[in-house]
């Protein structure tokens, strides 16, 4: 999504490359300057807002949604200025950061109905984890989801096709757009706009009701302010207070506030939560299915979530979404037809714990002895139908066998001819015990699995369903959980085609995928992938709480799994940003269940956390987020080095880390001019390991990068002991190794900077 900033317009470089006359006629009429030629600076027309702007509110007090802006627009009379805002681009800042947080401007936004539209995220989450609202830093009375989710709705209605940031526009009771200030190369002559469109606007707004109005009536309005009133008068007041809001809003049936919904699902109370899932139930809202799904995701009576899935079915007419979550909702809560999960869990628990894996070589050895007394006994016994099949599993197993497979005497390309005959062999085995009389559960897996190998997947998946049918709970063999994995496979590729074709698809299929998941979960020959999947799976069908669930059960037992980890940290972020990840992994620290490595998650953790700072906050934020990266930066260093009293004779790849999170504080304080304090740490790194100074950290930013990026700042300020210490630190890197220097492809853009000059 590309904005167009009009700061490049203002120096003539966006005029020249990109717009015709008759864009220029536009633009002269969009918006007059009063020094289009240039007189005045960068700085005089849109100031950079300072610290102290940022710490300032935002004065504007923006609707929550475009719907809640039409609503108030028509009941008071009052147009709507649609407001569109864009991080980073220069005059855009200076609206955020200056001018919303100045009274005059309040003031004279005040007569409209004011809507904020920006792509940009600055919260990690909308909510809290009790269900309150988290106000975008930015615009203050609108979460970042809000602002994010409108913009796709005016851009649809009313920005012509084009992007572009900032931009004023406003918008008559009967919807149609009375002006669209963009391209304007002052605020002056922006300001005059929005002052004269209600200056000769011919309708008058609505006058105001006299007299305090009641509960109810705020209940029903879709101000933001009365909507804010409600939600402070439930949060501050007692259960008596908030059951009777509660009630009121049962009285709005549909029309009931998603927000103070929220608040009585994600509270203590049962009896509030339970008042909360009954308005849901009623709702014609499609914006209540999200809301609907969370309150799926706890324990509640049978008859709640009926209504609640009868809900999403009714909405699902108006958002496909409703629809396919009440089919999600209904599979994962029923049992499958095809796979008893709880018997099978019960036989497998009595599984001895898994003996350590044979060597690559004692494995081949023992798999080609196997084929050969199976090859035997085939041939002697030709009518011997279980002898057949014992054949075709021997053949099996030394197809799938990486150590019988990939011999040092056969080249890939042999290898992959010779496996493809011993699949066609062991079919040809399988058909026989199955002309011989033999049909269970094992032929059905092993023709599942030839077909699988042999590319024909919807055979494979039909031998497979019988299979899994048939098979007895508390199988352990590898093709056990092979054709178990078939099955699920099959029952998702349905499910992704059933979706694409826009068809509807029965819940028991989804009831059979998480049966299967929740079989190898304790499965003796299953891995973490198969996690990994069903918690792909869940949260592509957005079941983020199963999905969740999924995942921490995974890593009990594959505690140690890098992929699965990557996912938490990405669920966690999302949840609750880096504060909620360090906390997640700090705590997983200290227990014991949680592997022999959980010191070194921890430390991978808390340098996402301190990159996530780097980079995520707004302007209005900058500080804080830097102090928090560097304090993330240590905490990591800590975790590592308790890796290392564990693990000694791997504390190389520990001390890399260490080295990247010393160098990034080293960034960190470069960033903020703080150049002493940065060089003595970026030269600690540097001794630590010099070997990793080339290494780019998860930004992509090596320490010699950062050590170049210092000499240049350095320079500038000629402090010179500094500039002697970079330059000899970069001396003894090049003696070490030329190529620590190399400038890394992605650090590459404009004329390399020599190596070392004094």
């Amino acid at each position: 999504m590309q904005f167009i900033s009009p700061y490049l317009i203002a120096t003539g470089t966006l005029i020249s490359c990109l717009l015709s006359s008759v864009a220029l006629a536009t633009i002269s009429t969009q918006g007059q300057s009063q020094d289009a030629q240039g007189s005045v600076s960068r700085e005089e027309m849109w100031s950079a807002p300072t610290a102290e702007d940022w710490a300032k509110p935002c004065l504007i007090p923006w609707q929550r949604n475009f719907n809640d802006a039409l609503a108030v627009s028509l009941r008071t009379g009052r147009a709507i200025l649609v407001c569109v805002n864009m991080d980073g681009e220069i005059a855009s800042e200076h609206y955020a950061g200056v001018r919303y947080r100045q009274k005059e401007i309040a003031d004279l936004y005040e007569p409209y109905v004011t809507v904020i539209a920006s792509v940009y995220r600055h919260t990690p989450r909308d909510h809290d984890e009790h269900g309150q609202r988290i106000p975008c830093p930015r615009f203050g009375s609108v979460t970042c989801g809000e602002h994010i989710a409108i913009e796709p709705i005016l851009y649809e209605q009313y920005f012509d096709g084009t992007r572009v940031s900032p931009r004023h526009i406003m918008i008559e009771l009967d919807k149609q757009e009375v002006y669209d200030v963009y391209y304007a190369f002052d605020t002056a002559s922006v300001f005059t706009r929005v002052r004269t469109g209600i200056s000769q606007r011919l309708i008058k707004p609505n006058p105001e009701p006299k007299g305090d109005r009641t509960l109810q009536d705020r209940l029903a309005s879709h101000d933001q302010a009365d909507r804010t009133f409600v939600e402070t008068h439930y949060t501050t007041g007692d259960k008596k207070i908030r059951k009777d809001l509660l009630l009121k809003a049962q009285v709005l049936g549909s029309k009931a506030p998603l927000q103070l919904l929220r608040l009585a699902l994600f509270g203590l109370d049962s009896e509030l939560a339970s008042l909360a899932r009954q308005s849901l139930a009623v709702s014609e809202n499609p914006a209540a299915i999200d809301l609907i799904t969370l309150a799926l995701g706890v324990p509640m009576p049978e008859v709640e979530r009926e209504s609640l899935l009868l809900a999403l079915e009714r909405l699902g007419a108006m958002d496909p979404r409703g629809k396919t979550l009440a089919v999600v909702h209904r599979g994962l809560g029923s049992t499958s037809a095809n796979l008893d999960a709880a018997r099978w869990n019960e036989s497998l628990r009595q599984v001895a714990p898994e003996a350590p894996r044979p060597a690559p070589e004692e494995r081949r050895r023992a798999v080609e002895a196997r084929v050969s007394y199976a090859s035997v006994v085939a041939s002697a016994q030709p009518d011997d139908a279980a002898a057949q099949l014992d054949l075709a599993e021997a053949l099996l197993a030394m197809a799938l066998d990486p150590a019988a497979v990939w011999t040092p005497w056969t080249s890939r390309g042999q290898a992959k001819r010779l496996n493809s005959l011993r699949f066609k062999d062991a079919e040809a085995a399988t058909r026989s015990a199955i002309e011989g009389g033999l049909l269970n559960w094992r032929t059905d897996t092993a023709l599942a699995l030839c077909n699988w190998y042999l590319g024909r997947p919807g055979e494979a998946h039909k031998s497979a369903a019988k299979a899994v049918a048939a098979m007895p709970p508390g199988q352990q063999s590898w093709n056990a959980m092979a054709v178990l994995s078939l099955f699920a496979h099959g029952r998702k590729q349905a499910i992704h085609e059933a979706t694409l074709m826009g068809s509807d698809w029965p819940p028991e299929w989804l009831a059979d995928i998480h049966a299967v998941y929740g079989v190898l979960a304790s499965h003796p020959e299953a891995n973490a992938q198969h996690v990994i999947d069903h918690y792909d799976f869940l949260l592509e069908l957005g079941a983020n709480t199963p999905a969740q669930e999924t995942l921490e059960a995974g890593l009990t037992r594959f505690h140690s799994s890098p992929r699965l980890h990557q996912r938490l940290r990405a669920a966690l972020l999302r949840a609750g940003g880096p504060l909620r990840l360090e906390e997640h992994y700090r705590s997983r620290a200290e227990q014991s269940s949680a592997g022999e490595h959980s010191d070194w998650f921890a430390g991978q953790a808390s340098v996402i956390a301190a990159e996530v700072w780097r980079t995520a906050p707004a302007p209005e934020a900058q500080a804080a987020a830097q102090d928090a990266a560097r304090a993330a930066y240590l905490r990591a260093e800590e975790f590592y080095a308790a890796w290392i009293e564990q693990h000694p004779s791997q504390a190389d790849s520990a001390q890399h880390f260490i080295m990247l999170s010393i160098a990034g504080r080293g960034r960190v304080l470069t960033n903020q001019g703080e150049l002493s304090e940065a060089s003595a740490l970026l030269l600690e790194a540097i001794a630590l390991r010099p070997l990793s100074a080339a290494s780019p950290d998860g930004l992509g930013i090596s320490p010699v990068n950062t050590i170049r990026q210092l000499l240049r700042r350095a320079r500038a300020q000629d402090k010179q002991t500094l500039v002697e210490a970079m330059n000899d630190a970069l001396e003894r890197l090049e003696a070490l190794d030329p190529g620590l220097l190399d400038v890394l492809p992605n650090e590459r853009g404009g004329p390399r900077l020599p190596r070392r000059r004094r």
